[in-house]
């Protein structure tokens, strides 16, 4: 296959083959995702619920196949991602911290992750679309914009060095067995949420496949990166920069250059578009009242915002970046979880105080797919 790369880098020039190899790949990552129902917010809620079903466990699958995929790439020497930027570059603490924060909140408020709103987008779900569009303007002011300053001030306040110190193996003296092993072991709890929750076949198929996608993004990069002669930065699947590079690819002129990212957020459109054609789940979706429209533009802001200060989404830093084992990224999907706990209490709250003091009606948990 290197060498297949290599002759096609050659006819065809680095940037095309980086944008195909990022549609296929976003395809198949859309088509699973979309299938299995893949989702952040919605294993949120159920793990901080106690619920730990089909959600969570599906979420627990993609994770577990990707972090063993990878792992078992590094070990077998077609992979090396040392000079990632989520591991090579100076990272910041503080920057993962309060920006998975806000992106956890915001994925309440918004039903979904920036990689969950693609999703639904193709599936026909308008508050999704507009939602999409929030999140990549403001992840676009955050990067150069006027939020940028905002940006880098709070990045600057607690940093690490790139390398060794920010590898979470090196620092607790591990290795990449033992990172595998520790995938071995999530992937058991995946099957056991799994077994007990019923899952459907697709929700196993799609939940492994969408894992395996995050990884094949990591090995074709780095495939491309020693077939090329031209510097190519490896890289994995993300929402939050592609998202802003095709907003300027329609608004500015000229066009930032095509290369990975380019080819993989259409790639993920027209995948989950598929996958709703043959769920027959297509349908057209919009918002409900003014409120609701409001909650949705606030949250996507919070996402656009909390992603590049992360680094990262859901999906770019929670499970790209965790994959690799780095600091920032198993930071940012902690506070992920915790400010999504906390923005689903705070909406819950009105609801819950709503009811009369003589009457207990009784709650129940509602995880929209």
């Amino acid at each position: 296959m290197p060498l297949e790369l290599a002759s096609w880098v050659e006819r065809h020039g680095t940037g095309a083959v980086l944008a195909v190899g990022g549609a296929v790949i976003g395809a198949l990552f859309g088509f699973f995702a979309q299938r299995s129902r893949f989702c952040l917010r919605a294993a949120v809620i159920e793990f901080w619920h106690g619920k730990f079903a089909e959600k969570l466990s599906v979420w627990l699958l993609a994770f577990a196949s990707a972090l063993i995929a990878v792992q078992t790439l590094i070990l077998a020497g077609a992979l090396d991602v040392s000079g990632a930027r989520q591991l090579a570059n100076r990272g910041s603490l503080s920057g993962a911290l309060v920006g998975g924060l806000l992106f956890g909140m915001g994925m309440i408020m918004t039903r979904g992750c920036a990689s969950r709103l693609l999703v639904l987008s193709a599936n026909g779900n308008l508050r999704a679309l507009l939602s999409g569009l929030v999140f990549a303007v403001t992840a676009q002011a955050a990067l150069a914009g006027a939020l940028a300053p905002l940006r880098t001030e709070i990045s600057s306040w607690w940093t690490v060095d790139g390398g060794a110190a920010r590898s979470l193996l090196a620092r607790v003296g591990a290795g990449h067995w033992d990172g595998l092993v520790f995938g071995a072991l999530w992937l058991v709890v995946a099957v056991i949420f799994s077994l007990r929750s019923g899952n459907r076949p697709w929700m196993w198929i799609g939940g492994i496949g969408t894992g395996l996608a995050v990884a094949l993004a990591w090995w074709f990069s780095y495939a491309v990166s020693q077939a090329s002669f031209d510097p190519v930065q490896i890289q994995g699947l993300t929402f939050s920069g592609p998202s802003a590079e095709w907003l300027m690819r329609v608004l500015a002129s000229p066009a930032p250059p095509f290369g990975f990212d380019a080819g993989m957020l259409p790639g993920v459109f027209i995948g989950s578009f598929l996958g709703a054609l043959i769920g027959r789940e297509w349908k057209v979706e919009g918002f409900k009242d003014g409120a609701s429209m409001a909650r949705y533009i606030v949250g996507a802001m919070l996402m656009g915002f909390g992603s590049m200060l992360a680094g990262g989404c859901a999906v770019g830093a929670g499970m790209t970046g965790g994959a690799i084992f780095a600091l920032t990224a198993w930071i940012t999907l902690a506070a992920m979880f915790v400010g999504g706990g906390l923005m689903d209490r705070w909406l819950a709250e009105p609801v819950l105080t709503a009811q009369p003091a003589t009457q207990q009606a009784p709650v129940v948990l509602q995880v929209a797919p």
